[in-house]
């Protein structure tokens, strides 16, 4: 439970740190480095071939860390990106990469690729995000994938390189390629659902999803429930761009009072709806001890639908009591109003060091990470899954396919976080917004009073912005 929570406060400070690097003024490009477009006589009307270029006798650095998907996904796409360009990759990773590399990288000699997120424990792709030594790659997004004929921007799948991640300036480039994603949303037993074989129909709207609460509340079953309130962010974050799209996420991740209390109104109305019909035990179990039987009461078939993430899976595969005939289904938000439905979702990136001296090598690297061979390698050895358009296609395990198809399906992906702001004591509007639902829950807050809560929480953060 703890390495979960940790997950979603990381990705908190994550968007947090992001937002912080906006500056005023962009880097410029480094055209002794030669970021210019690469190999400017290979260009065409779709974009650099990337294929046709020819990198034999150059060498390529690549650093990255050694974390929980491993090395040897990065190993085989390395060997099969050499095999097709003609270049040597010399690779360097390791668990502690920010500390090896921090010497070279003040020595003015970084690696020409770096696989290190942001939220790592010393903070160096923050500082080189600060010091403006991160290379802008928005024109890798016109490329030809190497060996394929797609473009890269064609292959990552919508709304992955518009973020305060990957364009952490505010000046509309893109500076940090996204990796490995992992969506969230609604989980339940497709066992329950018609598609399945089982008696209700699965939801694709707010109101459908309210009248299902009604009809299963006959039954005696629970519409939702949650393992604690902390998974309300994503949750909430989903919620946002359903009920107002980025222009309000933007609004309310700046602490933007006045939208809080006014434009964000529906969302505290249909948070308050769904809680009407919430597992009854589910407040009293939302902590460390407990949570995992709140997610038990999904797989019982004692409450219909929970938030959670894709580590769901692996979490509970030995839970015991689990109703003959489970499986876990996973869907979006149901829409509001007609709206789009959206999943948020976490993703790592990597990003080329504005120093380097093979920019066209390095472009090409960052391109050929999203073509379908390397995609099939990362999800063969280690189990990561790029975030391109039909991923789930390349994937065997059938659990998997369903849970990454999400977005294929239909789906938009909503990321984004809180801007970063100065501490204020005493105020926490993460605390006043998620940690409240348990409130709410059992009756001890109104609605009203929770938004008032939060309205206040963003009204003292956006004071202390400005007295800065």
């Amino acid at each position: 439970m703890k390495r979960i929570l940790y997950l979603g406060l990381a990705l908190v400070l994550v968007l947090s740190l992001a937002a912080c690097s906006n500056t005023e003024k962009a880097p410029e490009e480094n055209q002794e480095a030669g970021t210019s477009t690469p190999v400017e006589e290979n260009k065409n009307e779709a974009g650099t071939e990337a294929s046709d270029l020819d990198f034999a006798g150059k060498t390529l650095r690549v650093a990255g860390l050694d974390g929980g998907y491993g090395t040897e996904g990065w190993m085989k796409v390395i060997e099969g990106f050499e095999k097709l360009t003609g270049a040597k990759v010399e690779a360097q990773f390791e668990k502690n990469i920010y500390e090896v590399i921090r010497p070279e990288i003040q020595a003015g000699n970084a690696p020409d690729v770096i696989y290190n997120s942001l939220n790592q424990e010393t903070a160096l792709t923050e500082t080189m995000i600060k010091e403006e030594m991160v290379m802008d790659i928005t024109d890798v997004l016109s490329m030809k994938v190497p060996g394929e004929e797609q473009t890269v921007g064609e292959k990552i799948a919508p709304g992955f390189t518009d973020t305060a991640v990957t364009n952490p300036y505010g000046d509309g480039k893109t500076y940090l390629a996204p990796l490995f994603y992992s969506p969230t949303g609604l989980w339940y037993n497709q066992a329950m659902f018609k598609e399945a074989g089982g008696k209700y129909d699965l939801p694709q709207t707010m109101d459908e999803f309210l009248a299902l609460g009604e009809e299963a509340k006959k039954d005696g079953i629970a519409l939702f429930t949650y393992p604690t309130a902390g998974y309300f962010d994503t949750f909430t974050f989903a919620m946002i761009y359903e009920v107002g799209g980025p222009e309000l996420f933007e609004k309310l991740m700046n602490y933007d009072a006045d939208a809080w209390a006014n434009e964000a109104t529906p969302i505290f109305q249909n948070f308050a709806s769904i809680l009407d019909y919430v597992h009854p035990n589910t407040v009293a179990q939302a902590n460390n001890e407990s949570f995992t039987q709140n997610q038990l009461a999904v797989m019982k078939n004692e409450a219909l639908f929970m938030p959670n993430g894709t580590w769901i899976v692996g979490e509970m595969a030995d839970a015991q009591g689990v109703a003959e005939g489970f499986k876990w289904g996973f869907m979006p938000l149901p829409s509001i109003d007609g709206s789009d439905r959206y999943a948020y979702s976490w993703f790592e990136q990597a990003f080329i060091s504005k120093d380097t001296k093979e920019a066209d090598l390095a472009k090409a690297f960052i391109a050929y990470l999203y073509s379908d061979e390397a995609t099939k390698a990362f999800i063969e050895n280690g189990g990561a899954v790029q975030p391109i358009v039909g991923a789930e296609d390349l994937i065997e395990d059938e659990d998997s396919k369903l849970f990454f198809s999400i977005y294929s399906d239909g789906a938009k992906a909503a990321m984004g976080g809180w801007a970063a702001a100065p501490a204020v004591e005493g105020v926490s509007i993460a605390d006043s917004l998620f940690e409240a639902v348990n409130s709410v829950a059992n009756g001890d807050m109104t609605v009203e009073e929770w938004q008032a809560g939060v309205v206040e929480a963003a009204t003292k953060i956006s004071q202390a912005i400005e007295a800065q």
